[in-house]
């Protein structure tokens, strides 16, 4: 069994504040888990309006098939429009 962690920094340059902030992200995380069978979470900068770091998480059996999912995930969150993908770190364990 293979666990992929994603771990995404974005910047979120339509946030005005905390409330917008938590909009898109909901909305970002539900586009994610529609289109993809990840797990998501909120890691840092909780307090910060325009700045988020969530992990995406996923297993499988295969490691190169996760890392491969993994990086489809990370393409996606590159077409979105209301976010930025600042930076992104992919680890297998």
């Amino acid at each position: 069994m293979i666990i992929g962690v994603l771990k995404l920094s974005l910047y979120i340059p339509s946030s005005q504040s905390l409330k917008d902030k938590r909009m898109i992200l909901n909305s970002f995380k539900q586009k994610l888990r529609n289109n993809f069978n990840v797990s998501i979470t909120s890691l840092d900068d909780e307090d910060k309006w325009q700045k988020e770091d969530l992990a995406v998480v996923c297993v499988g059996r295969d490691s190169r098939l996760v890392n491969q999912y993994l990086n489809e995930v990370v393409s996606f969150v590159e077409g979105i429009g209301s976010l930025e993908l600042i930076d992104y770190k992919l680890e297998l364990i």
